[in-house]
């Protein structure tokens, strides 16, 4: 006979909200796993009326969407909440704000409409800072890049290595070079945005950069800083990614 849980079923689910927050500054290295445990602890400090799942071991309805990479910074991670009873989306997103770290910040809670958020996230645009490497250097790594069919690269996972190609991914790539905030000359920094399709497997900003280094040996001498700027639908001409949170147009 089958064991059923004890006591009465968990409320139902009466909100869904969807959350955009950010990783910056020392958070960046925060892992998604650590990012979780965070914002968990946040729910249940500022007394958030979460819905839980039915079962033995019943978990707040939270679903994470599309995590970047550990080390990498973000202005544009997504999550969805599951609530029993209805709230304030602004009143939540500064309660929330109040019980997490600074460097960890919720940006935008929206009621969520029908469909996945997953579906919704096609593709991210990446800022890549390349500390001691030119415009000039850049613009010609990025052109022999752009310029090959295919650029196979390999990464070890937790399955061993596997080897696939990160140009087919990159639809669209610009380079620019970093403002010093003190107006003074210093060592170069070009910055890499690219905007990379969401696809499987999914080819991530160091990929990118391995591709760069096996085309034209693009080598930066420090380690490039990453940020992810947006993420969401990708523009009918593949270079704009579109807010995920943004109301569908009418009709």
């Amino acid at each position: 006979m089958a064991r059923t849980p004890e006591g009465p079923p968990p409320p139902p689910t009466v909100q869904r909200l969807r959350i955009r927050y950010a990783k910056r500054g020392r958070l960046r290295f925060t892992s998604h796993r650590d990012f979780a445990r965070a914002f968990e602890r946040a729910l249940r400090r500022a007394r958030v009326p979460m819905a839980y799942s039915a079962g033995f071991t019943p978990h707040p309805k939270v679903s994470y969407a599309n995590a970047a990479p550990t080390g990498v910074a973000s202005e544009a991670e997504y999550l969805e909440i599951g609530l029993a009873e209805v709230r304030d989306p602004a009143q939540l997103q500064a309660e929330l704000n109040a019980a997490l770290p600074d460097g960890l910040d919720i940006l935008q809670v929206v009621a969520a409409p029908p469909g996945a958020l997953a579906d919704l996230l096609q593709a991210s645009r990446w800022a890549i800072e390349l500390p001691g490497v030119t415009e000039v250097e850049a613009e010609k790594a990025l052109a022999a890049f752009l310029a090959a069919d295919v650029v196979e690269v390999t990464r070890t996972t937790k399955n061993g290595p596997r080897t696939f190609d990160a140009r087919a991914a990159v639809v669209a790539a610009t380079v620019r070079v970093a403002e010093r905030r003190d107006g003074t000359d210093g060592d170069p920094c070009a910055i890499l945005e690219v905007v990379v399709r969401q696809v499987t497997p999914a080819v991530r900003p160091d990929d990118v950069l391995a591709g760069l280094a096996r085309v034209a040996d693009l080598r930066p001498l420090q380690s490039p800083r990453v940020t992810r700027l947006a993420q969401g639908l990708l523009g009918a001409d593949s270079a704009e990614v579109h807010d995920p949170l943004a109301p569908a147009p009418p009709g």
